[in-house]
């Protein structure tokens, strides 16, 4: 009986199955930690929401804190700040029902227009087209009455999952403002020796790039906002100030949310003023998108990474199949910090390779 020759491995399908398995580990974890955060979706939101709440109110925490006691000065930060909320939101339902008697009369003469402009060329809609639209909507409210009552329902559940994750939101807020670091450091503390280093090489990180892309998107926000208020008062249209306050909503959406707001926009427009205001508003959202994709974005996002707009592209419409309008907001900022750790930790591991280059003895010739 001969012996046959060993069956030998190529060192590329060695290689391939070693990276093969940890993949596989990774892609399981990577999936168990996705189906935790559905799961307990509630609470990776209300802990996102306190990061973004921290960051934008800390610096303001510590400026009152150089004259007043910590707790006093985190208390009257988020204090001012929910009154000044409360304050917008405020004005804008003043605004709207200020604006009410005159928006169903502009409403209504505003619909009349547009079916006498569907109804001549090159549309020759039907002249009866939107009654008879308006007339099934009605047909259609009457008989699921009872699916809309269980909707309304099942919303007001939502608004109550809604305010419990503002609670909690809120609550994070307070303690990382007030003790934010001496909680990182006893994380820190909690991990074993050897890695405590590359986490705090990529905690700085990632807390300075999440805090430059929140203060970053918060200013591109209001300077749209400002610009669309300004221009929708100036052409007349009624809800500037709601309509104002959509787009810095939206805002928070890259890409995506300013194009959809200022479209609602151009529609309350079409209604109330015409089809030449409306094209003009129109114009507005691609003057707007000019502005925010080339000045606002490049000047005010250097201080957060800079993503390729391909990238923030990607990020948003995965962001938005995974979580909804959640992952739609979430994803940018996640893809921005997990790349800014990379590039910490990759400029960490040359520096430290470059040093003990040059510790390292020379031969003697």
């Amino acid at each position: 009986m001969q012996s046959g020759t060993p069956a030998t491995v190529t060192p590329f399908l060695r290689t391939a199955a070693a990276y093969s398995w940890r993949l596989l580990i990774v892609g399981a974890l990577v999936y168990s930690l996705f189906a935790v955060l559905g799961r307990f979706h509630e609470i990776g939101v209300a802990l996102f929401l306190g990061c973004v709440i921290t960051a934008l109110l800390r610096p303001l925490a510590d400026m009152v804190a150089k004259g007043l006691p910590r707790s006093l000065a985190v208390a009257l930060t988020l204090l001012g700040s929910i009154a000044l909320v409360l304050g917008v939101l405020a004005l804008v339902g003043e605004a709207v029902a200020g604006e009410r008697t005159t928006l169903v009369r502009e409403f209504r003469v505003g619909v009349d227009r547009i079916e006498d402009w569907l109804e001549r060329p090159p549309f020759r809609l039907n002249p009866g087209a939107l009654s008879d639209l308006q007339a099934k909507i009605g047909e259609y409210v009457s008989s699921h009455r009872s699916a809309l009552v269980s909707t309304a329902l099942s919303g007001a559940h939502q608004v109550v999952a809604v305010l419990t994750t503002l609670a909690l939101a809120l609550f994070s807020a307070v303690f990382f403002i007030h003790s934010g670091d001496r909680q990182w450091e006893w994380f820190r503390r909690q991990l074993p020796g050897s890695v405590r280093d590359r986490v705090a090489v990529g905690g700085r990180a990632a807390w300075r790039t999440f805090t430059g892309y929140t203060h970053g998107i918060v200013l591109v926000a209001a300077v749209n906002a400002v610009l669309v208020g300004l221009a929708l008062w100036l052409l007349g249209v009624p809800l500037a100030v709601p309509l104002a306050l959509l787009e810095f909503v939206a805002a928070f959406v890259p890409l995506i949310g300013s194009p959809i707001a200022l479209a609602i926009a151009a529609v309350v427009a079409l209604a109330s003023k015409g089809p030449l205001v409306a094209a003009i508003v129109i114009g507005l959202i691609v003057v707007i998108g000019q502005i925010e994709g080339h000045l606002l974005h490049p000047l005010v996002m250097s201080w957060a990474v800079r993503l390729h707009p391909l990238v923030v592209a990607i990020s948003v419409i995965a962001g938005s199949i995974a979580a909804g309008i959640v992952g739609a907001v979430v994803a940018v900022p996640l893809v921005s910090v997990l790349w800014s750790v990379h590039t910490a930790l990759r400029e960490a591991r040359a520096a430290k390779a470059k040093a003990e280059t040059a510790e390292a003895p020379t031969p003697e010739g």
